[in-house]
């Protein structure tokens, strides 16, 4: 497994609709609110779109039947494994970065 670094510069909306999805499944709409509640900036339907279609291809995430003309998604195993990977790293990034801070 790669990870999200190989999504490159999309890998910020990648992470976003990953955390939004560990919740649980949800369709596009609601992932839109979700993130903007996470993170004060609702993504764009064509941001939140191409970020889907990249996590499908990756495998990290899957659609379920549509309800009422909305199509969920959920996390797979890879995209729970993908997402966990990198909270870790991002992790050890901040703990270095505020033991930096500390020193400076």
């Amino acid at each position: 497994m790669a990870g999200l670094a190989d999504l490159g510069r999309f890998s910020e909306p990648a992470l976003h609709i990953l955390i939004s999805l560990a919740a649980g499944p949800r369709h596009g709409y609601a992932m839109q609110d979700d993130i903007g509640e996470l993170t004060g900036a609702r993504p764009g339907p064509g941001t939140l779109y191409g970020a889907i279609r990249r996590l499908e291809e990756h495998a990290y995430i899957e659609a379920l039947p549509e309800q009422d003309r909305r199509k969920p998604y959920r996390l797979t195993d890879a995209g729970r494994a993908a997402l966990g990977a990198e909270l870790q790293r991002m992790r050890s990034l901040a703990a270095t970065g505020l033991r930096r801070l500390a020193v400076a």
